[in-house]
């Protein structure tokens, strides 16, 4: 039974290689053109199977269901599980098939979603979050597998950072389409909508998403776009490239500073909505509208981010960096020390922060390292950036907890939440991410 799911799951042998220059052409350019739909709108629905329980929040809490330590419980658990999943999970990318890989992935979460939204008990919400954090930890790495064997190195970073932008998608979609599932029906709908939307979004991606190109007898992509601007590709053994990947330390610092910023994204992302509908005084469908409208400026922070040092920077990374990453601080202390009431203000806060956290997802969370590292460990390298960047995502959410519950006051039978000492923690580490960031200034692309 074991290997025939073994042998379902890799990626399949090299056929002969075709030699009628139009017939690759033709077929190498609508596979790529499927392959960066798929990819985009595909890994946007993992997003709205995730992100649910953020929205869900306060309904939780007010209907007595879960308090706002086991509600940080539960979102750690995810992420904590995604982190390790997303190492393991990359090194198996390498060597997996892209189309099954990641579209059974989808499915599996899907179906979690489903049975989350039917029960109120505190260690089956635990367990069900673990076991939908395991699957989707399966759609980065493949995502980015995908990119590197169908996208070569001059225009990989635009392709990435398009891809990287279907996140800003799949958040926008759960901020507004499950606050007003939910504003409708209750908690439930948060998580039974998306369960549903995300089983047809998976059985459409194992008929658009494709194996390697040398699975359908096409060259390798540096040889189709004659481009080796990296190098030639490697011919060493996958086990050994992705030894050189845990071995080398610019994959390590890179790591370290995406865990900082991951610690920003799911702060705003996790509490977010908490913060805005109790210090702020916004509904819990007008929260989820401010976060969900601004994350398109995710996607333009994203799609820009790639474009930009690929056309400007001769595909170096590294100032784009840096201006991504002063806007994130500006618009975290933007957005705490803005009073309430000034929504327009709010607005622009979040608008900076979601389009700076697009750019810095696709240089710090994998494009950086994967640049300097052979293609064929592209899976590893999301592998261990990913590693990192959810161990952050993960502490943060119950060191958020923690002290968002130990500034909350209760007068006249009334709860009051201070965001206070979490802001100054999230802050700190955007400021930490980019010092690291910096340290790598002079990486350079290689193959």
């Amino acid at each position: 039974m074991s290997n025939k799911i073994i042998d379902f799951f890799k990626t399949g042998p090299d056929r002969p290689l075709i030699t009628d220059k139009k017939i690759v052409r033709k077929i190498y350019e609508r596979k790529r053109w499927s392959v960066i739909t798929s990819l985009i709108i595909g890994y946007g629905f993992f997003y709205t199977t995730r992100l649910s329980l953020s929205v869900a929040k306060k309904p939780l809490i007010d209907s007595g269901i879960l308090d706002v330590k086991q509600l940080g419980v539960i979102g750690a658990v995810l992420l904590y599980v995604y982190a390790f999943g997303k190492f393991t999970n990359g090194f198996l990318a390498d060597r997996a098939n892209i189309r099954r890989f990641m579209s059974t992935a989808l499915l599996f979460s899907a179906i979690i979603n489903l049975v989350f939204g039917l029960t109120h008990y505190f260690v089956l919400f635990v367990i069900l979050w673990g076991l939908n954090g395991w699957f989707q930890s399966i759609g980065s790495a493949p995502s980015v597998v995908s990119i590197c064997q169908w996208f070569s190195n001059k225009e990989r970073g635009t392709r990435y950072g398009v891809w990287a932008g279907a996140h800003n998608i799949g958040e926008g979609l759960t901020f507004i389409g499950t606050s007003f599932l939910i504003s409708l029906w209750g908690w439930n709908w948060g998580f039974i909508g998306p369960g549903m939307a995300c089983i047809i979004v998976a059985s459409v991606m194992f008929f658009t998403l494709a194996d390697r190109p040398e699975t359908y007898g096409l060259p390798h992509v540096s040889d189709y776009k004659n481009d080796y601007s990296a190098g030639k590709p490697s011919t060493e053994p996958i086990a050994k490239l992705q030894l050189e990947v845990l071995k080398n330390p610019i994959v390590w610092i890179l790591g370290i500073s995406s865990a900082l910023m991951y610690v920003t994204r799911y702060a705003i992302h996790s509490w977010g909505p908490l913060y805005l509908q109790e210090v702020k005084n916004y509904t819990v469908f007008k929260s989820g509208l401010l976060i969900g409208l601004n994350t398109m400026l995710g996607l333009a922070g994203a799609v820009f981010s790639g474009f930009l040092s690929d056309k400007f920077f001769n595909s170096r990374r590294n100032v784009p960096t840096l201006l991504y990453g002063l806007l994130l601080t500006s618009s975290l202390i933007t957005l705490y020390l803005n009073p309430p009431g000034h929504q327009w203000l709010d607005m622009v806060a979040l608008g900076c922060f979601e389009f700076s956290i697009g750019g810095l997802i696709v240089f710090l969370a994998g494009l950086i390292a994967v640049d300097i590292m052979p293609t064929r460990a592209a899976g590893a390298v999301k592998g261990v950036i990913g590693l990192f960047s959810y161990l952050g995502a993960a502490t943060q959410d119950w060191i958020s907890g923690y002290l968002i519950d130990a500034g909350t006051t209760v007068q006249a039978g009334v709860t009051t939440y201070h965001f206070d000492k979490a802001f100054h923690f999230w802050i700190g580490a955007s400021i930490l991410s980019l010092i690291l960031a910096l340290t790598v200034w002079n990486v350079k692309a290689k193959e």
